[in-house]
């Protein structure tokens, strides 16, 4: 019988219930309802979990509440994905009910599992029943009923378990989607692996590594490095150039299928939005008097800017030579108000810093960026106010968190996706206040659907489509709409979704594995069967996904 838990022994239950999840993250991983090749929830609680271990054991203390505060700081900074934030939250709960304790008992021990339950629901937006949140409640509910008839902490444990076990086999009754595929809940799962070596723990017995952990490092990039990636004379617009035109009465009136083909003219990588009284535009261009000028014609040019990307590439360039380019051990990019986005891909990163995004951080779909990853961005910028775009739904818990830890004034824009990013940083004005800025660029997500194609990591149905491994899989926002052998065909079938009589706009953004003849084909069936939808291109570089599609 074991009858009180002081700090060497909850260390060692949390090495242990770190250890397991780790050695089951694979498994977790392929309970995803979506078969899509990503860093998810297996993924995203290991590493969350290991970062609240690393903490545990580099500053052990006898006193549980003080062990408690340290591992909730390791894992409230390493959080990953919404998963990993969730974990990081009942955990959150669970330490601040022990704070003050040298030990707790089996009584105290329930009812921490329970305070940490109270704090996960409520730092969810819309709890959603038949996840890791039922799991937990449903297994702390069970630990208070057991801690009325034993003073055991082990026993309190092990019917914690049994009961964790019967919520998670039972969450494909309470959530539809995981009955379809024929999974139990990742999270929850994940969850009763972690409580799983708790109890190991708790017993003195020792959970065998099984694989190796995993590395982290060089996730995050405060700039995006043009060095490596092409040269300079191999830039064939050298200007990125932005302006505002305010329309006048008595100028040339304004027609947004002539102006976006005239526009096309002076370059690439061009934007143009518009409403009634003024047209942005950005563009790459090699004459940018003429973009000016031809912008004339529709009123007067409010706001300008050229920015000179073969001297900047140079720059870039000269430093590397004299072993001067930012390094870790070096001051990072300060700036007033820090635009931070997070993005994957060479292109897509280039695009945001031409945009304006002072900091990107390298990670999206194949590696969930960290609290901690993007508090320090935030905190090396020594900004007095930031912005960030997560440009992914997996990362927005993560966002959020870090903007409560900051002290600069923080908002994050719920960008789900990279075109959604691409639309909400062209609607932010430095001149304007940040709440303003929080407005318009959340308002500009309403104008913008988008779409993917990648493949499918395994076999499954879902949403009604049948699935075979390593087809391509077309994706309108998050939801599989079409799965096909043949990557035109799925492109077609994922277009023609997306695609309408109202759509003006199409971008394309080509990823790592996409081919030149692939896009060339995709734009002419676009061009044949949407003659009245303008095609934007442009070569992002993102793995995973062979395009990125954005519909206006």
């Amino acid at each position: 019988m074991i009858s009180t838990i002081n700090g060497k022994l909850f260390a060692d239950m949390i090495i242990q219930g770190a250890q397991n999840l780790s050695n089951n993250a694979d498994l977790v991983d392929s309970l995803n309802v979506y078969p899509v090749p990503d860093g998810d929830t297996g993924t995203n609680m290991n590493l969350t979990i290991t970062s609240g271990r690393e903490e545990v054991e580099n500053n052990l203390s006898n006193s549980i509440g003080e062990l408690g505060k340290t591992f909730s700081k390791g894992l409230l900074m390493g959080a990953r994905g919404n998963s990993g934030v969730i974990l990081s939250q009942l955990f959150r709960g669970f330490c601040k009910n022990i704070e003050q304790e040298q030990q707790i008992n089996a009584q105290q021990l329930a009812s921490s599992f329970q305070a940490g339950v109270d704090t996960a629901y409520k730092a969810v937006m819309k709890p959603v029943e038949g996840t890791i949140l039922t799991v937990a409640k449903d297994a702390a509910n069970a630990a208070m009923n057991k801690a009325e008839e034993t003073d055991d902490c082990v026993e309190v444990m092990e019917y914690t378990i049994a009961e964790a076990e019967k919520s998670l086999n039972n969450t494909p009754n309470l959530l539809a989607v995981l009955k379809e595929v024929g999974v139990v809940d990742s999270g929850g799962k994940g969850l009763l692996c972690v409580y799983e070596g708790f109890l190991k723990g708790l017993k003195g017995e020792t959970v065998e590594a099984k694989k190796p952990k995993l590395d982290t490092d060089d996730l995050v990039h405060e700039e995006h490095d043009f060095h490596g990636v092409i040269n300079t004379e191999d830039i064939k617009y050298g200007y990125c150039t932005e302006m505002m035109v305010r329309f006048g009465k008595d100028k040339k009136e304004f027609d947004e299928q002539e102006f976006r083909n005239d526009m096309s003219h002076f370059g690439d990588s061009l934007l143009v939005i518009n409403d009634e009284e003024i047209v942005k535009v950005h563009v790459h261009t090699e004459t940018p008097g003429e973009v000016f000028n031809y912008g004339q014609q529709y009123g007067e040019l409010i706001k300008l800017k050229v920015e000179n990307m073969r001297e900047q590439h140079r720059e870039v360039i000269r430093k590397e030579q004299q072993n001067q380019h930012t390094s870790k051990d070096e001051a990072p990019k300060t700036v007033e108000t820090a635009i931070i986005a997070i993005s994957m891909g060479e292109g897509i990163s280039e695009l945001f810093t031409s945009m304006g995004a002072t900091h990107i951080i390298s990670g999206g779909q194949t590696m969930n960026p960290s609290t901690e990853d993007i508090v320090k961005v935030i905190e090396q910028s020594q900004c007095q106010r930031a912005i960030i775009l997560p440009n992914n739904k997996n990362i927005r818990m993560s966002s959020d968190q870090a903007a409560e830890l900051v002290k600069a004034d923080t908002v994050v824009i719920p960008t789900t996706s990279i075109p959604q990013g691409i639309a909400a940083l062209f609607q932010y004005d430095p001149s304007s206040t940040l709440e303003e800025n929080q407005s318009h660029m959340t308002t500009a997500l309403e104008t913008v659907k988008s779409g993917s194609i990648t493949f499918a990591v395994r076999d499954t149905k879902i949403d009604g489509v049948e699935i075979k491994k390593d087809e391509f899989m077309g994706l309108a926002e998050s939801k599989i709409v079409t799965s096909n052998a043949d990557e035109f065909a799925t492109i077609k079938g994922l277009l023609s979704e997306l695609l309408n009589e109202d759509s003006e706009i199409l971008t394309v953004i080509a990823g790592e594995e996409a081919s030149d003849d692939m896009t060339s084909q995709l734009v002419e069936w676009v061009e044949a069967e949407y003659p009245d939808v303008e095609v934007e291109e442009h070569n992002g570089g993102q793995p995973i996904y062979q395009y990125l599609f954005s519909v206006e």
